[in-house]
């Protein structure tokens, strides 16, 4: 049994958003297993689709504004679009350093961040198909909740490893920026669930 009533534009521009996250996590994962050099041309890549996204995200909020009815309620939509654009930001931004900080070689830690994140936005991915035909997401949604806590966890252990590497002040600095940056991508993944299973419990 279907929840929402259909308005198969907006979940084709929340499917599109959530593909744009998931391909731009795979970019990074693939840049930090790469190296420098892959992670330079990687960052360029995502780059591109965190623009393409923020174009999905401009398209939903402005035919928010002129549907006067919608499959969930508008103050939803929104908050699944903007927490679906702070991802990919922070996805971005998270690129944006390792390549501008000349992160080389890059480190193990950075790799599996990449990878928590990656997992985390095909999660996001798949709770955004069954939000669209009208599925339970909890299990996704928990599973990126997991993912979060093992990424909190890891970024503690890879600070606290710093600070006793005898790595230069300036270093120390770029590396727990960075680490800093991809814990973000991965609670602002949790965000998105959070408000998932919100939308999810209003409208069982």
């Amino acid at each position: 049994m279907n929840l929402f009533p259909r308005d198969e534009k907006f979940f084709k521009l929340l499917e599109q958003q959530s593909d744009l996250i998931h391909d731009a996590a795979r970019s990074l994962r693939e840049g930090v297993e790469g190296g420098a050099s892959a992670m330079a041309l990687n960052a360029g890549v995502i780059k591109r689709l965190e623009h393409e996204a923020d174009e999905i995200t401009h398209q939903i909020l402005t035919r928010l504004h002129a549907t006067f009815v919608t499959p969930i309620d508008p103050e939803d939509l929104h908050a699944i679009t903007t927490a679906m654009d702070d991802v990919i930001d922070a996805v971005e931004d998270s690129s944006f350093r390792l390549t501008a900080y000349r992160i080389d070689p890059i480190p193990q830690g950075m790799l599996d961040f990449a990878q928590i994140i990656h997992a985390s936005c095909m999660r996001l991915q798949v709770a955004i198909q069954k939000l669209r035909a009208g599925k339970p997401l909890q299990d996704e949604c928990i599973e990126i909740n997991r993912l979060e806590n093992t990424a909190d966890d890891l970024v503690r252990k890879l600070v606290t490893n710093l600070f006793e590497s005898g790595m230069d002040a300036i270093s120390v600095m770029k590396h727990k920026e960075i680490y800093e940056f991809l814990e973000l991508a991965v609670d602002r993944c949790e965000d998105v669930a959070d408000v998932l299973q919100t939308v999810a419990v209003k409208n069982s």
